[in-house]
């Protein structure tokens, strides 16, 4: 073999010896991997439903009227109603009345762990802002609106006047507004004066969104002469389910509230009554 043949034979095996050792080249994954890959959900925000104020209405044709809660369950609802005309604040200017706020009253409701609700004129609310506040924060209590300035809905409403039909929705607007400046918790419970109303007074007060609560049980406790009365008043016509009316502006008005209240209350409790506000009255929890 000459060496130009062998040179040639040589370089042939390390050829041959090179391309078996050599390894196959890996390719690319390209099958989708067997567990998925999860992406991250977007994130919502939490939408809190906004919740209604007790006594709100949605007719916008004819405001509800409350007159009594359910009869199958032994509670009563307890009102006091804080009335300011224009001549009782003219009392209270001259100083004839020292005062139409009833602090012996609702030291005895706080004493004797009574709920209540409480009706407000707009203007009594002016009178005494900070006792207002005082009253929203006592969680005993509750706050609905009594007008701006007590006077009637209707024609011949005792001795209060008239508001007239065009001024109705204003002047209950404006003791709303007076009472949610005050009140963080206000109710849409509403009273009218001397419970007078009519099918215009309903009509005409639709749009101010408010319940008005009327009453089966009235305290007579206005310009009353003596706590009796009041108190055989009261004892005397509840039952289930009942709203009583009184009063807490005492002064010259409704004097002996605060001495009946206290026989009142032990008298419904003796005969098994719960005493509750007009919102859990109407509670089916």
């Amino acid at each position: 073999m000459t060496w130009g043949k062998y040179v040639a034979v040589v370089g042939l095996l390390f050829a041959l010896v090179a391309c078996s050792n050599s390894r196959p080249v890996a390719t690319p994954q390209t099958r989708a991997p067997s567990v998925p890959v999860r992406t991250a959900k977007p994130v919502r925000p939490t939408v809190v439903p906004v919740q209604a104020k007790p006594g709100a209405s949605g007719n916008v044709k004819l405001m509800p009227v409350l007159d009594h809660g359910p009869r199958d369950r032994k509670q009563i609802a307890l009102t006091f109603d804080a009335d300011l005309t224009a001549l009782m604040r003219r009392r209270l200017v001259s100083g004839t009345v020292k005062s139409y706020y009833n602090k012996a009253l609702i030291d005895e409701l706080r004493a004797l762990h009574v709920p209540a609700t409480m009706f407000l004129t707009g203007m009594w609310m002016e009178q005494y802002p900070g006792i207002t506040r005082q009253l929203a924060n006592d969680p005993l209590f509750e706050l609905g609106t009594h007008t701006y300035d007590h006077r009637g809905f209707t024609k011949h409403c005792y001795t209060l006047g008239t508001v007239p039909r065009d001024q109705m929705l204003a002047d209950v607007r404006r003791a709303i507004t007076e009472l949610d400046q005050l009140d963080p918790h206000a109710t849409r419970w509403f009273r009218f004066p001397g419970g007078c109303y009519d099918a215009t007074a309903l009509h005409e007060l639709a749009p101010a969104g408010v319940t008005a609560v009327g009453l089966d049980v009235p305290g007579a406790d206005g310009f009353a002469k003596s706590p009796q009365p009041i108190i055989k008043q009261v004892l005397d016509h509840v039952q289930n389910g009942s709203i009583v009316v009184l009063h807490m502006h005492g002064g010259d008005n409704a004097p002996y509230t605060a001495q009946a209240v206290g026989p009142i209350v032990h008298g419904l409790r003796a005969r098994g009554y719960q005493l509750v506000t007009v919102t859990q009255l109407v509670s089916r929890r």
